[in-house]
């Protein structure tokens, strides 16, 4: 039902692109550092977009159709991996873009294309879970502001330190230690969200 909706598919590619663009007119071929924070940003944008809708724009009936046919954790972990696949391709189309259209600082693009895929990833079950709560709480993009704020922040700096690998031909210290501080935060993620949805669902 969610790739029937090619509207919505293509609109995200369109905003994707069209993000993309303006950046180009506007900084060129920016420095290393600026490179890497604007693309997480734009990461971090296309998820509310792409990921956080999934949930917000799904009608009482529609839930109450999936209610009928599919139980609490095996419609939330099938949320999470469509999402999660959703973003790997947003991904992939956000960095070629920026590679193509703002220069290419990285000394190891091939270490960046797997730090942008766990981010990707990891961006995308934060929003998951958060849409997921925010639609039953019937309180939208409010609610889903003041709860990922807290969840966010810290990730997108985990990622931001851990993605300088790419851009240095040094290898960082602490490397393993933000991976694994990483990896822990969506495997928390997740398994909060085979433990509380069903409540949620039951409502």
């Amino acid at each position: 039902m969610e790739i029937r909706q090619q509207y919505t598919f293509y609109g995200i590619l369109l905003y994707v692109a069209s993000t993309i663009f303006v950046l180009y007119l506007s900084m060129g071929d920016p420095e290393g550092t600026v490179w890497k924070g604007l693309f997480w940003m734009i990461q971090l944008f296309i998820c509310i977009n792409a990921v956080a809708k999934s949930f917000l724009q799904e009608s009482r009936g529609r839930l109450l159709y999936f209610y009928s046919i599919a139980g609490a954790r095996d419609f939330i972990l099938s949320k999470l991996l469509f999402n999660a696949l959703l973003m790997l391709v947003m991904n992939g189309v956000s960095l070629g873009l920026f590679l193509l259209m703002l220069g290419n600082p990285l000394v190891n693009p091939l270490v960046f294309m797997g730090v942008s895929m766990l981010g990707g990833v990891s961006l995308s079950l934060v929003f998951t879970f958060l849409a997921a709560i925010a639609a039953r709480a019937q309180q939208g993009a409010a609610l889903m502001a003041i709860l990922g704020f807290p969840l966010v922040i810290p990730q997108l700096l985990l990622l931001s330190k851990i993605s300088n690998i790419a851009f240095e031909t040094v290898l960082q210290g602490g490397l393993g230690w933000m991976l694994t501080v990483l990896t822990g935060l969506d495997v928390l993620l997740v398994t909060l969200a085979i433990i509380l949805f069903p409540f949620l669902w039951k409502d």
